[in-house]
């Protein structure tokens, strides 16, 4: 696996095409909840892709395949930032949605 492809797979990850649609592009909230929930679904697979990958790699470094160690620790690293990055965003999803329900009506 080439570098390049770990940093496509990453840059899809942090910047999906999805992304660039406004809310004027959805014509009605049963269509706005379903896309959301694609790109949750989209945005997780990669990123159980991405640990995939890395777990994949170690695999074949530890048999003793001829792979670059670079190649691990780069694809390692990126698994471990982009799982960083879910679970961050997992904690202020979970924030934003105790606010609202603190929130006197």
């Amino acid at each position: 696996m080439a570098i390049n492809n770990i940093n496509s797979m990453t840059n899809s990850i942090l910047r999906p095409s999805d992304a660039k649609k406004t809310a004027e592009n959805l014509q009605n909230p049963f269509e706005a909840q379903t896309k959301f929930a694609d790109y949750l679904k989209e945005s997780l697979n990669e990123v159980n892709q991405s640990q995939n990958i890395a777990d994949k790699l170690t695999g074949q470094l530890a048999q003793g395949k001829d792979i670059d160690l670079h190649q691990v620790m780069i694809a390692s690293q990126k698994a471990s930032i982009t799982m960083q990055t879910t679970i961050e965003i997992r904690n202020k999803v979970v924030e934003a949605y105790q606010e609202i329900m603190r929130m006197q009506v």
